[in-house]
């Protein structure tokens, strides 16, 4: 396996970063198997993997600690901070006092005493970005984190980011990690030229569309024992599945899985780092594992802009698009006594 160096880190990571979401409640419940999954990964090359404190309410965590006794050196470990993790309503968020808090349960969870890089789940509009970092910055010269990132960002947001950092002296963002497939290239629009112009390197998640390019989901079958089922939006709509005909088309003259093009397509951009796969079994995992030294010549490249021309994102994308300004009417509405132009 050939590896990238994140941003200018100096950190060396597999192209594949093994994402832990499926890992636990969310996905599979059965602790040992999913051990025995990270060790594959790991036994394969990869040595980048990614979790959260919100997957399975910190259960990924707790797998994740179990299976790297014995080989956490060996290990590139992200985590991340943002999404409430009880009832409490600072124990959410970006203030220091959560993220002081929440880091500590991470590291417990994990079983380890620094994290390699520490993300900001999503961004916070009731924090100054300066209070997150000065909180991050005093988790790195603690030793406790040795890199920080932010998981998607708007452009806007990670240039604010960077400037602060520079004005405050603070240690600032060094990757961010933004939704990025065939079915949803916006990220090509602003975030990844903006990573670039700044050094960061990129961890994309959802590069299979969230199962959406993995093959199983066909225009005119019965998709209803996928996971498409509860998420109709984000997948039945007709140009997803359209997009998906015109895909398995191409890989299939190319002689390749379309997860297997899908993943090659994303590695390709020069912008991009790593990114995340999310095996839930074993089977899974070994499917992906077999494209890991896949690459896309100019033609099928070309062809994969036709059908799904870059910058652009084929169907709704609400999980893409959940940043606060657009979820939260409060931000985007003058209170009714302020409308009036009166």
């Amino acid at each position: 396996m050939k590896y990238r160096t994140l941003g200018r880190t100096g950190i060396k990571v597999s192209p594949y970063a093994l994402g832990a979401m499926m890992f636990g409640a969310m996905g599979n419940t059965d602790h040992d198997e999913s051990i025995r999954i990270i060790h594959r990964a790991l036994d394969a090359g990869i040595n980048f993997v990614d979790t959260a404190d919100l997957y399975s309410r910190g259960e990924s965590e707790v797998i994740v600690g179990k299976a790297l006794k014995g080989r956490r050196d060996d290990v590139v470990l992200a985590s991340k901070v943002h999404y409430p993790m009880g009832d409490d309503p600072n124990h959410r968020g970006n203030s220091r006092r959560w993220i002081m808090r929440a880091v500590e349960d991470s590291l417990r969870r994990l079983q380890t005493d620094h994290l390699d890089l520490y993300q900001i789940h999503r961004p916070d509009p009731t924090v100054d970005v300066e209070e997150t970092l000065s909180a991050l910055t005093d988790l790195i010269r603690s030793g406790k984190v040795r890199a920080i990132g932010t998981s998607t960002f708007p452009a806007s947001q990670i240039v604010e980011a960077q400037w602060a950092a520079e004005r405050r002296g603070l240690e600032r963002f060094r990757t961010e990690q933004p939704p990025y497939s065939i079915a949803n290239r916006i990220a090509e629009r602003e975030v990844l030229p903006t990573c670039q112009q700044y050094g960061m390197g990129t961890l994309v998640w959802s590069p299979l569309a969230g199962g959406l390019l993995t093959g199983r989901i066909r225009k005119g079958q019965d998709n209803t024992t996928h996971r498409s089922a509860t998420m109709p939006v984000h997948f039945d709509h007709e140009a997803k599945l359209n997009l998906v005909e015109e895909l398995a088309s191409l890989a299939g003259e190319a002689g390749l899985p379309m997860t297997h093009l899908a993943l090659a397509f994303v590695l390709a951009h020069p912008g991009v780092t790593s990114a995340i796969i999310g095996p839930r079994t074993m089977d899974h995992l070994d499917d992906l594992l077999a494209g890991v030294d896949v690459t896309l010549d100019d033609d099928i490249l070309d062809r994969i802009d036709q059908i799904a021309p870059p910058g652009t994102e084929t169907g709704p994308n609400e999980i893409a698009l959940n940043l606060p300004a657009l979820t939260e009417p409060a931000l985007r509405r003058r209170p009714v006594s302020e409308r009036s132009a009166a």
